[in-house]
């Protein structure tokens, strides 16, 4: 067991038998009464926020995660297969542990998985991706209808709102937190 003196960003907890990362933690020393600790913990499953307070110098139970460096191969199915860079060993993580990265999944790529007792938690992308534009209708000019945008199928199969005048074949970065256009890749 650890006390609250050892709460750091990026440490997480076991609290009522779920984990939660420390986004960011205050140690909290007012003019009277008890120091305390005020934190923001982030649900490592459900990625849920929550502000939790606690009593200076009282017990917490901090958990090991085990972050590490994995290329995806492939899509099976019902999970993705990753290789692990470090010993090559393959890993299948679920579809729902996976959740919105397979939208920006392609072969090949490094992404991070963090990893609980050898059970995957996460799976962590770069900010962007470079990916080719697959499908979109050719851009009419002067057409202001829908503020100089319009929809573009990736090579993942994932739609992304991008400007008038890209065309199928152009390469373009997309963020993988929020799925928009950021720019075009020559």
């Amino acid at each position: 067991m650890a006390s609250t003196a050892d709460i750091r960003n990026g440490v997480v907890l076991n609290l009522d038998g779920q984990l939660w990362s420390v986004v960011e933690f205050q140690h909290v020393k007012p003019g009277k009464g008890g120091a305390f600790v005020r934190t923001k913990l982030k649900n490592v499953v459900s990625g849920k926020t929550n502000d939790k307070t606690f009593n200076a110098g009282s017990k917490v139970e901090i958990e090991n995660v085990d972050r590490r460096d994995f290329t995806y191969l492939y899509s099976d199915g019902d999970g993705f297969v990753f290789m692990d860079a470090s010993d090559y060993d393959q890993i299948t993580v679920p579809a729902a542990v996976v959740g919105d990265a397979k939208n920006f999944l392609l072969e090949n790529q490094a992404v991070t998985i963090a990893l609980h007792n050898g059970n995957p938690l996460y799976v962590d992308m770069p900010a962007s991706v470079v990916l080719e534009i697959t499908y979109t209708e050719p851009g009419l000019q002067g057409d202001r209808s829908s503020a100089g945008t319009k929809a573009a199928t990736v090579e993942t199969g994932y739609e992304i709102q991008v400007p008038l005048f890209l065309e199928t074949g152009t390469k373009v970065k997309v963020d993988t937190r929020t799925g928009d256009y950021l720019g075009r890749v020559n």
